[in-house]
């Protein structure tokens, strides 16, 4: 009789395997092999018919981590439509409230829990940040993963609490305010000092209607009428 555990130590040998279990990626979520396999969840993508297989490989020869190098990208991009849905929200959900994402480093969120976003929908513009849900704010990960942003998409964090509303936080209740000598400073005191120097333009601009005004009183001289000597009256 097996043992009810048995199952659980099995070696996930799959291409899929490898790459969740990769230690850089611990954002990425397991796609099920059904989402993948489903033709619509692929429309609009562009791959190979090889590359789709790697991925799907159930026995993948770890020793040759990358085939035609465009697995990573493929899975992605697949990844990034699989966490809009349901139950891809459902498996973020455990990875988030495990802190699998890091959390915001922001003093006054406390420790608040984040989650992966990306900057652009396509791939290759960024690498992926991370979203504070409290303060609403965008970081980067603490220890950088390479993964690129099109992995989770620019979406990603507002669907999840668009689904699972009751785990939104609330806005951090503090907020630093600078002071000087115990003193709170007002804004004006703050903002960048403005240059007392007059811009170039302006010196042009102010040159030229000088220039303009001394021409046109000595045209306005210049037609005035003259007096020969010879009409004054003797």
């Amino acid at each position: 009789m097996s043992s009810p555990q048995s199952n659980e130590h099995k070696v996930d040998a799959s291409w899929i395997g490898w790459f969740v279990g990769n230690k850089s990626n611990e954002f990425v979520c397991r796609v099920p092999i059904g989402f993948i396999e489903d033709k619509f969840n692929l429309t609009g993508l562009e791959y190979l018919k090889d590359t789709l297989n790697v991925v799907l490989e159930p026995s993948f020869d770890r020793s040759m981590a990358w085939v035609s190098g465009y697995e990573e990208k493929l899975y992605g991009m697949i990844h990034a439509r699989y966490i809009m849905s349901a139950r891809g929200v459902e498996d973020m959900r455990l990875k988030y409230e495990m802190g699998d994402f890091g959390s915001c480093p922001k003093f006054y969120c406390k420790g608040q829990k984040a989650l992966p976003v990306g900057l652009s929908d396509e791939w290759g513009h960024s690498t992926v940040k991370i979203y504070c849900p409290s303060c609403k704010d965008v970081f980067r990960p603490r220890y950088r993963p390479k993964l690129d942003g099109a992995m989770f998409g620019t979406s990603f964090p507002h669907m999840f609490f668009m689904q699972l509303p009751m785990l939104r936080p609330q806005p951090p209740v503090e907020k630093y305010a600078p002071r000087l000598y115990g003193f709170r400073l007002h804004e004006s005191a703050l903002m960048p000092l403005e240059s007392s120097e007059p811009s170039t333009e302006t010196e042009t601009e102010t040159e030229t209607e000088t220039s303009t005004e001394t021409e046109t009183e000595t045209e306005a001289i210049g037609s005035l009428p003259t007096s020969s000597p010879s009409s004054f009256p003797n």
